[in-house]
């Protein structure tokens, strides 16, 4: 772990406060689909396994961010708590997005996240499925960017 680096709160150990705004405060890196922003909330030697690829440190997650976000155009995410204890989180989540030629999908995911003492997210392991979807389908409708407040999660979404 390197610790030089500043702390990216919430820290360990999660309450559930500090999970879901650690949860939301994901969705939204992940929203502004900022590949080295983004990587900047995992640790320099952070490890994943996303689907069937592994992926072995920051410049690694910030290289895959940039390939999937040049793949899932229009992509909005909404991620929700599922559980936790003191240096782990596990959420749900679903996206929308389309690909080069319109077809629109629904990706649902689980993740779980390990973080270290500064923050950081050290591993995470998401398995998820992608749905073809029609427009008419979409749910996630938002401008793109940070979901605003009141737009409904998955629960009151029923996904």
């Amino acid at each position: 772990m390197n610790t030089t680096e500043p702390p990216r709160p919430p820290l360990p150990p999660f309450t559930l406060a500090t999970a879901t705004e650690k949860v939301r405060l994901a969705e939204d890196g992940w929203n502004s689909r900022d590949p080295v922003k983004v990587a900047q909330a995992y640790s320099i030697d952070t490890q994943w396994r996303n689907r069937a690829e592994f992926i072995h440190g920051r410049d690694q997650a910030a290289q895959f961010l940039a390939r999937k976000w040049d793949k899932e155009l229009e992509y909005r995410l909404i991620k929700e708590l599922w559980a936790f204890t003191e240096n782990r989180i596990a959420v749900r989540y679903a996206y929308e997005w389309r690909d080069d030629s319109s077809n629109w999908f629904r990706s649902y995911g689980n993740e779980n996240w390990e973080f270290n003492n500064q923050g950081l997210m050290v591993n995470r392991h998401a398995s998820l499925n992608d749905l073809p979807i029609t427009s008419q389908e979409r749910l996630f409708k938002w401008p793109l960017g940070r979901r605003p407040d009141d737009h409904p999660g998955l629960s009151q979404l029923g996904l």
